[in-house]
């Protein structure tokens, strides 16, 4: 498992972990360095749930990547995806969600993606190729906000859609930030148009705010 330097090493070391040396923004950090003091944190191999948790209705990856530099291989994107972490409590997420920079705070190119477990957020897996994503561009202040606000509504199942979301995404770029929510099946205009109208809501976007409608196919 992967800490990449998203992650806030100054919460860590607040938070009952000790304290890390700066790294270089690409470099990422074995979990093996960090010596936890909660054995509940966050174990990607570790299928039980805490006494006392409150298990979500599916469990979640937290995945990482950023665009290097320069000329890119067209398969680049997936190899530099890092699996960061798993969660099955509502507990889980929110130690994970503490030691997370914002977007805000991320470098450009960097995209944080929160999807189910077993589904890769890349457009060819079995999961997303018949499926699509909404998808708003956002202003840089209310970013953060926006992303919040998104994970706690797909975690908490409020879109009201089955087993359709597959995963949510943050994208930060130069002068703007994009947040996409991904669902399984394009063709079902019921289903996608309810998840619009949620996206929005959650979102709390002004009545004029554009949301577009990507097929991965």
């Amino acid at each position: 498992m992967f800490i990449p330097s998203f992650l806030s090493l100054d919460h860590m070391s607040t938070n009952k972990f000790h304290a890390l040396a700066q790294h270089d923004e690409d470099e990422d950090l074995d979990i093996s360095n960090i010596h936890r003091h909660e054995e509940n944190m966050c174990n990607i191999t570790d299928n039980t749930i805490p006494q006392g948790d409150h298990r979500l209705q599916s469990s979640y990856c937290l995945w990482y990547s950023r665009k290097g530099s320069g000329k890119q291989d067209p398969h680049s994107y997936d190899k530099n995806m890092k699996l960061v972490a798993t969660f099955r409590t509502v507990e889980q997420f929110w130690k994970i969600y503490s030691h997370l920079l914002r977007p805000s705070s991320l470098h450009s190119h960097a995209d944080l993606h929160v999807f189910k477990e077993g589904i890769k957020p890349l457009w060819e897996h079995e999961a997303n190729k018949r499926g699509g994503r909404w998808l708003v561009h956002l202003r840089k202040e209310i970013v953060n906000r926006c992303w919040e606000n998104i994970l706690l509504a797909m975690l908490g199942e409020q879109f009201m859609v089955g087993e359709e979301i597959c995963g949510a995404m943050v994208s930060v770029r130069y002068n703007e930030d994009i947040i996409s929510l991904w669902n399984r099946n394009a063709d079902d205009e019921g289903v996608t148009n309810r998840i619009r109208d949620t996206f929005r809501r959650v979102l709390n976007l002004p009545p004029d705010t554009i949301i577009q409608y990507q097929k991965f196919w």
